[in-house]
């Protein structure tokens, strides 16, 4: 079990991340733009991947990583249960939705012109 202090900390430890209350949950954030979001009651965190990052860490640990069921989870927004999930396992798939997240603008920027 991952506790969410230790979510938190990761979380932070990306460059340039911060925090920011999100109605009832605490968001992370990079470049204005949410990254994952922690529901500290039910030790849940959302991170936003794409669909083929989303499939692969979906489809290796189904029980503690999972689409969220909704239009959302078609969307990439995806759970993760910090009760099941392995240190090493929420660490790449938090990284991998800040990198996702923080390389949005140089990508709109880049397709602008």
């Amino acid at each position: 079990m991952i506790k969410t202090e230790t979510f938190r900390e990761l979380a932070l430890s990306l460059p340039n991340s911060y925090e920011e209350p999100y109605f009832d949950k605490t968001s992370f954030r990079i470049n204005k733009k949410i990254f994952a979001t922690l529901n500290e009651e039910n030790s849940i965190v959302t991170i936003k991947l794409n669909p083929i990052d989303q499939n692969v860490f979906s489809s290796v640990n189904p029980d503690k990583i999972y689409p969220v069921p909704n239009k959302w989870g078609k969307l990439g927004w995806t759970h993760i249960n910090l009760k099941k999930v392995r240190k090493n396992t929420l660490l790449d798939a938090l990284t991998t939705s800040y990198f996702c997240i923080a390389n949005q603008n140089t990508q709109i920027t880049k397709n602008k012109y």
